[in-house]
């Protein structure tokens, strides 16, 4: 018997990358107000890629992007010559717009009737915050890499929530758009896996899914198939 339900969020529940870029932006131009010779040097992509050579440098810490965030925004203006800089109100512009998201039309109805009967909770590698999103009522719990101390596809993350829901993991179905992180991940956790493949993607190859969806809304006929199949 299926027992709960975890979810990856990014480009699973909405389309992140506009979000991203539409906060690196914003934080550009606050940038520009504050520290112009930061965003005078560096581009909102350019600051990016800080963090990926802070990741490259310091792979202890690669798994926390908001550590990579404010890592890359204190190397910018280190570059820059500033001697002080305030990272926590400039990662909190990034952080609010980070999380000004648009859920997938289907995600709210589908995750409010599947959480009439299972527990549900989300697992991501990234920083959304699920109450500025505002599922929090949905979810009983979201973990994440921060959290975790490792990133999907590694096992701890979908350890931790297998304790934190008291269930086997072959009664936790995990839904996620990433063969990698979410298939993989959860697989080798001993989850039951979803693939959601909103895109009409070719599977990259490996062993597949479980099931496979086009949107969350076709997630209730697959759960009432295992279920029927274990009564």
């Amino acid at each position: 018997m299926i027992k709960a339900i975890t979810f990856d969020l990014d480009d699973t529940l909405w389309d992140v990358w506009p979000v991203v870029i539409r906060a690196e932006r914003l934080l550009h131009d606050w940038l520009a107000a504050r520290y112009p010779r930061i965003p005078a040097r560096f581009t909102p992509l350019e600051l990016r890629e800080l963090g990926d050579e802070i990741a490259i440098a310091r792979p202890e810490i690669a798994h926390d992007r908001t550590r990579l965030r404010k890592e890359a925004l204190l190397l910018a203006a280190a570059r820059t010559g500033y001697a002080e800089f305030d990272v926590e109100a400039a990662f909190a512009v990034f952080h609010v717009a980070r999380n000004a998201v648009e859920l997938f039309a289907e995600v709210r109805p589908a995750l409010e009737r599947l959480a009439r009967r299972y527990t549900l909770a989300s697992l991501s590698n990234g920083n959304a915050d699920v109450r500025l999103i505002g599922l929090d009522d949905v979810f009983s719990f979201s973990l994440n890499a921060i959290e975790a101390g490792a990133a999907k596809p590694e096992p701890l993350m979908f350890r931790l929530a297998c304790r934190r829901l008291g269930t086997r993991p072959g009664q936790i179905v995990h839904v996620g758009d990433d063969p990698e992180h979410d298939v993989r991940g959860a697989a080798g956790a001993g989850f039951r896996t979803v693939w959601l493949n909103r895109a009409g993607r070719d599977w990259p190859g490996g062993p597949r899914a479980d099931a496979e969806i086009s949107d969350l809304a076709e997630l209730e006929a697959v759960l009432a198939v295992w279920q029927a199949r274990s009564a």
